[in-house]
């Protein structure tokens, strides 16, 4: 077998880029940083950053959600940190077209953050500030159509606006955006991940409002209480109420042990 030379290959560098979705005021939120170096600098981009030559993706992609946004990943396995700065923190998928960035061939491991809804982010690293911004304003309407076609649409179209429109993201991040959200709704069908968008404790009315923003949809409060708590796993009591959505107490659940819904919370067709 002959030699490997490294020199016979182009060399090109890897960096993780974050989508954080949260609910915050009912809406699908996601972290956005406005850039402060070149490219595209001062235009609005996902949180991220290039992988350094003594770390994994995982510990790289976690160092890059603190630095830019003052925000934990934590293992969703474990009990949820407290005070609650933590997300939930796991892979997305692998872009590397040729020319997305301009500066260098780069390869984007994408990784996917869920959160309860949290404080104002802190921005550092290269970004200039950082916000939360509504998914329907940087995906358009259709990001929120409740369809994996829509969202494949909306990203493509978003990633090719260049001036203006309703995202004008950097890089191709408007399609990594829009990949992200699918996951999210996909997740929630058959999954608990729901939960990880609420505090470690919370009521039904609250957890149905999750369903309902990374859906786009609006869903019956009867038979959403009865499918939630009907499934095996999915939530358990916690021992107590609340009246801070108003009106009579409701009753407080915790996330349960299942990791797979049995049956699934299957989105609704729109």
């Amino acid at each position: 077998m002959p030699p490997y030379d490294p020199s016979a290959f182009p060399p090109f560098a890897v960096t993780v880029d974050l989508v954080v979705l949260t609910v915050r005021r009912h809406a699908l939120c996601t972290l956005v940083v406005r850039r402060g170096e070149a490219p595209y600098q001062g235009r609005w981009a996902l949180p991220g950053g290039f992988v350094r030559a003594d770390e994994d993706l995982g510990a790289a992609a976690a160092r890059e959600l603190v630095e830019e946004t003052g925000l934990c990943a934590h293992d969703p396995a474990a009990p949820p940190p407290v005070p609650s700065n933590g997300a939930h923190l796991e892979q997305l998928a692998t872009y590397g077209a040729p020319d997305r960035d301009p500066r260098m061939r780069v390869v984007s491991v994408a990784h996917l953050a869920l959160a309860p809804d949290l404080p104002a982010p802190r921005a550092g690293g290269d970004a200039n500030s950082a916000r939360w911004a509504p998914v329907e304003e940087l995906l358009g309407e259709d990001a929120l159509a409740g369809t994996a076609e829509a969202a494949g649409t909306a990203g493509e179209s978003a990633a090719e606006e260049k001036e203006g429109g309703p995202a004008a993201l950097a890089f191709d991040h408007a399609r990594i955006l829009a990949d992200g959200v699918e996951r999210a709704r996909s997740k929630i069908e058959y999954s608990s991940l729901a939960t990880a968008f609420c505090p470690p404790e919370f009521t039904v009315g609250e957890l149905r409002r999750v369903y309902e923003a990374v859906w786009g949809v609006a869903l019956d409060p009867r038979n959403f209480h009865r499918k939630v708590t009907g499934t095996p796993g999915f939530l358990v009591p916690a021992g107590g109420t609340t009246t801070r959505q108003g009106g009579r107490p409701a009753q407080l659940f915790r996330a349960g042990g299942a990791t797979l819904l049995n049956p699934p919370m299957l989105r609704p067709e729109v």
